[in-house]
C-alpha cells in the first residue's frame, strides 16, 4: 500500500516556472516506477513524464519535452517535476502515480496508486 501526496501547484504567468513535489508514504518508495499525469476541463488524463526505479531512465510527451524534468530522491520519499517555460496550454490538474508495471507506462491504468492531484494554472 503506498499514499501519495502532491504539492507545490498555483497561479503562474506564461513563461514562469514551477516545480511540483510528490510524497510518498512507507518504506518500499524505490519498488516503484512514478509518473506524471495531468487532465484538463473535458479531456481525458494524459501522460507526461515517467522515471525508472533508480531514476535512469526518464520519459517525457512531446508537448513537454525540454522544458518539464522529473526526478526523484528515494532516500526522501519524493518524486518532482520542474516545469519551466509554462504556457496557458499547460494547465491543468497534475496527478502523482506509482506502478510496478514493466510496460504500457504511458497509459495511467499502468499504475496501481494515484494521489489527490494538484492544480497548474497558467495565465496569458
Amino acid at each position: 500500500q503506498v499514499q501519495l501526496v502532491e504539492s507545490g501547484g498555483g497561479l503562474v504567468q506564461a513563461g514562469g516556472s514551477l516545480r511540483l513535489s510528490c510524497a510518498a508514504s512507507g518504506r518500499t518508495f524505490s519498488s516503484y516506477a512514478m509518473g506524471w499525469f495531468r487532465q484538463a476541463p473535458g479531456k481525458e488524463r494524459d501522460f507526461v513524464a515517467r522515471i525508472s526505479r533508480i531514476g535512469r531512465t526518464t520519459d517525457y510527451a512531446d508537448s513537454v519535452k525540454g522544458r518539464f524534468t522529473i526526478s526523484r530522491d528515494n532516500a526522501k520519499n519524493t518524486v518532482y517535476l520542474q516545469m519551466n517555460s509554462l504556457k496557458p496550454e499547460d494547465t491543468a490538474v497534475y496527478y502523482c502515480a506509482a506502478g510496478t508495471a514493466l510496460s504500457g507506462y504511458r497509459n495511467a491504468v499502468a499504475y496501481d496508486y494515484w494521489g489527490q492531484g494538484t492544480q497548474v494554472t497558467v495565465s496569458s
